[in-house]
């Protein structure tokens, strides 16, 4: 596995360095694009790794699959009741799109989606980002996994967009919680740094039918089925259907250039590239994840 890491790399130097980092997002402004990491987790936890694969990187959106694994365990029935599976369309922070279809997010990876389902998890946990950081911690084995306080900070002070989703979705009936709360557990599990390494561990238990690190199972083989399969469909915004065709793998991406990828019964991917392309995926980490399920051969399709 190391050779074929080195080789990935090899094919995909080109594309290091390319795109947009998210400025949106003042603190992620000043990331340096000309990194790039990749991990690979195989299902008895051996862990290979290339590039800046051990350096630490801020989570965003794919800390979206994490929540969604964690409400789903506790009841997905009523999970599913809240937001829909579909591709929406529409930008992953649409206003219009929550309206149209009368306070029913599209999906759990968009904005909206999103909030629904911290605001599920928090009411069974208390905070749901501390759920997912635990959760992170564990199955990755690392405990310094935390917070990145600059990015907290950073998205707290932009956070007008999602505040008027919270309290779209509240004035719909679709939000038990404190709007306020809801947006502050959301962006802080967001902004969770963590290392294409500890990426690949963590999400190690998707590739594994739902079993985590210890053999115990957080979700039935049918409930990571699904999650993969929604993944598939929604997982790299606008993209999907470009993602499914190039890579042919679930994955969920973050504007902070991570990519999660799963490769159900073989392993788990995980790959960082800053620079985004015009949809907000990795420009490298695509490349480099295309690359690998092109020379190992392992797809879904």
């Amino acid at each position: 596995m190391n050779q074929v890491l080195a080789e990935v790399a090899d094919e995909v130097a080109e594309h290091i360095g390319r795109g947009k980092v998210a400025d949106y997002i003042p603190a992620l402004a000043s990331v340096d694009p000309h990194q790039f990491g990749m991990a690979v987790a195989l299902p008895d936890g051996t862990c290979y790794g290339v590039g800046d694969w051990l350096a630490p990187f801020s989570m965003q959106s794919i800390s979206k699959l994490f929540t969604l694994s964690l409400a789903l365990a506790s009841d997905d029935s009523a999970v599913w009741a809240r937001v829909g599976r579909e591709p929406s369309g529409s930008a992953f922070n649409s206003l219009v799109q929550l309206e149209y279809e009368n306070g029913l997010p599209r999906n759990p990876f968009i904005n909206a989606g999103a909030l629904v389902v911290t605001d599920h998890l928090a009411g069974h946990v208390g905070d749901a980002a501390d759920a997912v950081l635990r959760f992170l911690r564990t199955e990755s084995g690392n405990d310094a996994i935390t917070y990145d306080e600059a990015v907290v900070e950073s998205e707290a002070a932009h956070s007008q967009r999602n505040l008027a989703l919270a309290h779209f979705l509240s004035s719909y009936g679709n939000l038990h919680g404190d709007p306020h709360s809801i947006v502050d557990q959301y962006i802080r599990h967001c902004a969770v740094a963590i290392s294409c390494r500890d990426l690949a561990l963590a999400g190690l238990f998707l590739a594994r039918q739902g079993t985590l690190r210890d053999g115990s199972r957080v979700l039935s083989g049918r409930q990571a089925k699904r999650i993969n399969a929604v993944m598939l469909t929604c997982g790299t915004y606008d993209a999907a259907g470009e993602f499914a065709y190039r890579v042919g793998l679930p994955g969920k991406s973050g504007v902070g250039g991570g990519i999660l990828a799963i490769c159900p019964g073989r392993c788990s991917i995980a790959v960082w590239g800053p620079g985004l392309d015009e949809r907000g995926n990795s420009v490298a980490g695509v490349a480099a994840l295309d690359q690998f399920t092109t020379t190992t051969g392992w797809s879904v399709f």
